[in-house]
């Protein structure tokens, strides 16, 4: 950061933009496993609050690997890097008024928290898709389990890569037994509870 880059302060406030649109905006950060249900649930949970009427997005993990992080690769460091610019995405999407879905495997720990850290008190919720490793791996919807038990795939969370489980997750949806259904039901009452939402 030099001494000629300023802040720059919009006249449209966080505050403002929230009051016309009836509504709060947060992030809610989808973690799991691959194979574990997070982009599932968070399109179906968007799906059902864009009915509802609330603006809000979603940020999945293989899309912006596609563009605004295109450019890195899945070692650690590389991971950092991703989830740092995914978070400062996020924080803007929130400062826009909007509900932002974020589903990433995310699989430290310190990743998740600086998220949160960036973010104002309240605006960050942690959504652990729970989900055994084994049942992951029957599922392997991109055929990545298998690839990576191949040994064509480094650095893959949960076989050669570690994936960290959340300590105290705000919201945890066991993604082994629950329907779809039930999932987005469980956040949704989840968002209610909280404040985050209300019922309509």
């Amino acid at each position: 950061m030099t001494d000629e880059v300023y802040w720059h302060a919009s006249n449209i406030t966080r505050q403002i933009r929230q009051e016309k649109n009836q509504h709060k905006s947060f992030v809610l950060w989808f973690t799991g496993l691959s194979g574990s249900g997070k982009s599932t649930l968070a399109n179906a949970v968007e799906k059902k609050l864009f009915e509802m009427d609330y603006n809000v997005t979603v940020l999945d993990g293989d899309n912006v690997r596609h563009g605004l992080c295109s450019d890195l690769g899945f070692t650690e460091e590389d991971r950092h890097e991703n989830l740092r610019r995914i978070g400062e995405v996020a924080k803007l999407f929130v400062e826009s008024g909007t509900i932002v879905l974020a589903a990433f495997v995310s699989p430290y720990r310190e990743d998740r928290e600086q998220v949160r850290s960036r973010l104002p008190h309240g605006d960050f919720y942690e959504v652990y898709c729970k989900c055994d490793l084994e049942v992951c791996e029957e599922r392997d919807p991109k055929g990545l389990y298998k690839k990576a038990r191949a040994g064509e795939i480094p650095n893959f969370t949960g076989i050669s890569a570690p994936y960290e489980e959340p300590i105290k997750p705000d919201m945890i949806v066991n993604t082994n037994h629950l329907s779809l259904k039930e999932e987005v039901n469980l956040i949704l009452s989840k968002l209610v509870s909280k404040n985050l939402i209300s019922e309509k």
